[in-house]
């Protein structure tokens, strides 16, 4: 095992993570097509350590987003952000499933699949389901037996540890299980002919005839929409869409360099607008990861928090959107101008679900709140 401590393994982490970001942002063109997958990038993930640095230093990782805090697995989720959005979203996932694994996994999983982790398997979380195909296993004396699909999996066919949730017989609930899986088989990515985060490989994922151990069954029926992890959580893909953003606002300064068209007064005064819309990202995925791993806030509040953050920064991302389009001009809606890609990443990576319960589920919580707006979110700042 690595002697060096862990705050080193965590400097090695973000360094790691902008050694990615260059490399793939300067792949991400070639990988923009349906059925595209950065294997380039994600093998650089396991390369430099970053698929196993998520695992606890304990066993072997670097304890990233846990033990100094999220702050810099905030950094690193920015970082490969920046260069790939589709990168960005398939790591995110990966993080999420070695989370849920140190938080619900007995001795001897945690052990295995941090094994597995380390030695460059890619993991990730499907939980979205084809109407009236979703997953549900049925079990006998000695096996569990899968049937159903999960969609709009990330990384289908090439994630070879699938952490997914499926239902309970006689509607026991809902369990998490991890799947190993074959590279290359079961995927059908026909569907996702998407305007952008073509690489990203998300399709749906067949699970019939699968038969598993007990050991695949992770945690207890329902663990994994405990609060406020379940959506709390969501603070992560904020983190890489903060990235994405960055990269936008950075080709439009570029462009407006090269152009010569940065001392145009209209121009000046959508890039200082932008430059305030990206400040105010940063800041609230700074303050959300902060409210997530502080533990003094509690849950719902949480939870209304990072619902807010995720708006504010769907809001940030729009506005930025707008005014490169808009100060770049058709050249940015040419194929290989470099706002092109970008923007279409973005613009489909900012649609996550449930937005408007995200916004009124929030407003509720701070409704029922006794305290001043200014001590709601005690205790959870940096």
């Amino acid at each position: 095992m690595d002697q060096r401590t862990p705050p080193d393994l965590i400097r090695d982490a973000e360094a790691a993570a902008r050694a990615v970001s260059l490399s793939a942002a300067l792949r991400a063109g070639a990988e923009d097509c349906d059925d595209g997958f950065p294997r380039a990038d994600v093998a650089d993930l396991a390369r430099l350590g970053l698929l196993a640095a998520p695992v606890p230093a304990a066993m072997g990782g670097a304890g990233l987003g846990a033990e100094p805090g999220a702050g810099t697995l905030s950094e690193v989720l920015r970082l490969i952000g920046y260069g790939s959005l589709a990168l960005g979203r398939l790591y995110e996932g990966h993080v999420n499933a070695l989370q849920l694994i140190a938080q619900h996994g007995a001795a001897g999983q945690r052990a295995r699949l941090f094994a597995d982790a380390r030695a460059g398997h890619l993991f990730g979380v499907w939980n979205t389901e084809p109407a009236g195909a979703g997953l549900a296993l049925e079990a006998d004396a000695e096996s569990l037996h899968l049937s159903g699909a999960k969609s709009f999996a990330s990384g289908a066919g090439f994630v070879t540890r699938a952490l997914v949730t499926a239902r309970c017989p006689q509607g026991s609930g809902t369990l998490m299980l991890v799947v190993p899986l074959e590279p290359g088989t079961r995927a059908d990515l026909s569907a996702w002919r998407a305007h952008g985060m073509r690489a990203s490989a998300t399709g749906t994922l067949n699970f019939g005839g699968i038969t598993l151990g007990p050991e695949a069954v992770l945690g207890d029926p329902d663990a994994y929409f405990g609060q406020p992890a379940f959506s709390g959580g969501a603070w992560r893909f904020t983190a890489v869409q903060l990235g994405g953003i960055e990269a936008v606002f950075d080709v439009w300064r570029a462009h407006l360099v090269r152009t010569g068209r940065g001392t145009d007064p209209h121009q000046l005064a959508r890039l200082g607008e932008g430059a305030i819309a990206v400040e105010g990202a940063r800041h609230w995925v700074t303050r959300a990861a902060a409210v997530a791993a502080g533990g003094t806030v509690p849950p719902a509040r949480v939870v209304a928090f990072v619902n807010l953050a995720r708006l504010a920064v769907e809001k940030a991302g729009l506005d930025v959107l707008q005014l490169a389009q808009r100060s770049v001009g058709l050249q940015g809606f040419l194929r290989g101008h470099p706002l092109e890609q970008r923007a279409r990443d973005l613009a489909t990576y900012l649609r996550q679900p449930g937005p408007d319960r995200a916004l009124t589920s929030a407003a509720e919580e701070i409704l029922a709140a006794g305290d001043r707006v200014s001590d709601l979110w005690d205790g959870g700042a940096p």
